[in-house]
């Protein structure tokens, strides 16, 4: 599950420590500008914050005073909220408990009514969500997971490449992005540190070899460089030497030309080695958020446009797990394989010839980086009961959402006719989310005299532990946005609102859907993305219903446009924690992530314009949705 954790971003930090270094030279004398200029500036942007909290309110404040109707008093609430959100000027918990507030005042909702529009279906099933994530990070399930779909891959550069892609993306479909990332990268760096060292010692041994002499074992150092910016540290056990014919094989591998050292210097020994960890890294933070698009519990912000969607029009049943699922899925492999030959291209080559030679040797790289590997999964141990119950209430879960209404054959939900549509996918996440809490975290042992030892009971997770995990700002977040949509419709905003959007009905189809994309995949960049599409929904499905079309075809593909959140270190969480490893510069990311970016939005308008249209019957203009008395029907 991606998004559930929000780094705070503060663009003008990096101008700020250059400013207080000017200053300080200023007061030296080293500099003759003028120090009260200097001192003000400097003071308003330490107060910035504080600044655009109070001046927000203020500047705004003659829209509702002016015009003096429920609409523009909606729309004074919703610009001051988005504003804070985009900005980041309060928390963005604190900033969704506005409408709380700024609701009553002005009449448009009772503060009881706003009040219940803070939890909604979403929170249940959030809940079920986060239980599973806890007791799959508890018990390293998701370690051991990501470890042997590595090992299945293999350990070609590109294929260890692709195989880490893979496990970040399955892993997202359930967890949370960042703690994907957090989890593999110091996996991929002990791996990319030992290929560096092996290398090395490859090097080493050629000269000897070149001189006459030679050595019948390569012995690979066991330390592994400390990971920046984290506090993993483990050492992976000695490799066994090579035998002779290895050793042979390795003086008739043609020396590499080594370009001069990079400004990181000792960290890689040629521009070759700099090159893959950046792949390694981009891989890791990429591939941790195309795989939360897959499911609607992937990603926050799935799981927004999903509650959001069907309080809205609830008599549409068409966007569950099942359904969701199939629709992106062949979306999400293909950005991932062409993200993956992007992030080759650009920066080691590609080189196919290489990559499918069968029956090859396996270089010292190769079986540096397989060692490192096999060494970490015995690291686990065998599968514990734990994991073995966890796996097990996983794949129920999944296998419970995937059932319950599939759309070509009923589904287990139609076992209760009389109470159609009560059972959702939040109630079987609870159902699953309660075992445990309930299962045993430790089976009963037998003593050698066949006697039973009991040990003291405890669940699989606790509720502090579930705590931990539980994103209630997120939670607080989605509940804020909940309460402005219903503020927009009580107050008739969003009819308002699509009334002016009628004129872009005379556009074609998919420059609409192209246009809606491109905006929020560039105001995601910048914002976090449960705000991005937070604000964006309520804009999005009145336009569809104001040029009569089916309100899928623009909210589908601007939903997972949200996420793909790629330039910047700072615009997803995973970003930020593969460039806290110090292999990526700034340039680096924005050349990959606006590829990556290219290939997003493209797939998605290829997906929207072909296969979903079947999927949802986009091209007819659904009976679930109101039919306002002026509109263009002008068709896609």
């Amino acid at each position: 599950m991606q998004e559930f954790t929000v780094l705070p971003f503060d663009n003008t930090l990096f101008f700020l420590k250059r400013l207080s270094l000017l200053s300080s030279k200023v007061s030296a004398g080293k500099l003759s500008l003028q120090s009260p200029t200097m001192k003000i500036f400097s003071q308003l942007l330490v107060f910035r914050r504080f600044l655009l909290i109070l001046l927000t309110p203020l500047l705004l404040l003659p829209l509702p005073l002016i015009i003096r109707t429920k609409e523009a008093e909606c729309a004074y609430t919703l610009f001051v909220v988005a504003i804070f959100w985009l900005t980041e000027a309060l928390p963005l918990a604190v900033s969704a408990l506005l409408p709380a507030l700024m609701f009553p005042m002005f009449g448009i909702m009772a503060s009881k009514q706003v009040a219940s529009s803070y939890f909604k279906d979403f929170h249940l099933l959030l809940a079920g969500v986060i239980c599973l994530a806890t007791s799959i990070e508890k018990w390293n399930l998701h370690k051991r997971i990501a470890l042997k779909m590595v090992m299945m891959v293999g350990v070609n550069p590109a294929w260890l490449t692709l195989g880490f892609m893979i496990s970040c993306a399955f892993l997202s479909m359930w967890l949370s992005n960042t703690s994907t990332a957090a989890m593999v990268m110091p996996i991929v760096e002990a791996v990319a540190q030992q290929i560096i060292k092996a290398e090395a010692e490859v090097d080493a041994l050629e000269m000897t070899c070149a001189n006459g002499s030679t050595n019948q074992a390569l012995e690979l150092d066991e330390s592994i460089s400390e990971c920046e910016a984290s506090d993993w540290k483990e050492k992976t056990k000695q490799a066994n030497g090579y035998n002779k014919d290895v050793a042979h094989t390795v003086c008739k591998i043609e020396k590499e030309k080594n370009p001069p050292p990079t400004e990181t210097g000792r960290r890689y020994r040629n521009q070759k080695d700099h090159m893959m960890c950046k792949v390694m890294c981009l891989s890791v933070a990429y591939s941790s958020t195309i795989g939360g698009l897959t499911t609607i519990t992937g990603t926050s912000t799935n799981l927004i446009f999903a509650e959001q969607f069907n309080t809205r029009y609830p008599g549409c049943q068409c966007i569950n797990f099942g359904s969701w699922f199939i629709l992106c899925i062949p979306i999400t492999i293909i950005i991932l394989l062409f993200s993956w030959v992007w992030l080759q291209w650009l920066f080691l080559g590609f080189n196919f010839k290489e990559m499918f030679q069968c029956g090859k040797a396996k270089s010292a790289r190769e079986q540096a980086a397989a060692q490192v590997i096999e060494e970490e999964y015995k690291k686990l141990g065998p599968v514990s009961y734990p994991e073995i119950i966890t796996l097990v209430l996983f794949i129920l879960m999944a296998l419970l959402w995937f059932t319950r209404d599939p759309g070509f054959i009923p589904g287990w939900s139609s076992l209760f006719p009389q109470y159609k549509g009560f059972a959702t996918d939040s109630t079987a996440a609870l159902l699953i989310g309660l075992l445990f809490f309930i299962i045993p975290a430790k089976r009963v042992s037998r003593t050698s005299n066949g006697e039973n030892t009991f040990f003291d009971y405890a669940p699989l997770i606790t509720w502090k532990e579930f705590q931990t995990c539980m994103p209630w700002e997120i939670a607080i977040l989605v509940g804020g946005g909940f309460a402005l949509a219903d503020g927009c419709e009580d107050s008739n905003l969003s009819v308002w609102i699509g009334s002016k959007l009628t004129p872009l009905g005379s556009l074609p189809m998919w420059l609409i859907i192209l246009i809606s994309s491109l905006i929020v995949t560039s105001v995601t960049e910048v914002a976090s993305n449960p705000a991005t599409i937070t604000i964006f929904l309520p804009i999005l499905a009145p336009l569809a219903e104001a040029i009569h079309v089916n309100p899928l075809f623009i909210l589908i593909p601007t939903t997972l446009c949200t996420s793909f959140a790629f330039l910047l270190p700072v615009a997803n969480p995973p970003n930020a924690i593969v460039f806290s490893y110090g292999h990526l510069s700034i340039i680096d990311m924005v050349k990959a992530g606006l590829g990556i970016n290219i290939i997003g939005v493209a797939v998605v308008m290829l997906a929207i314009m072909t296969w979903v249209v079947p999927l949802y019957d986009l091209y007819t203009y659904p009976a679930w949705a109101p039919i306002l008395s002026s509109v263009n029907n002008t068709g896609p």
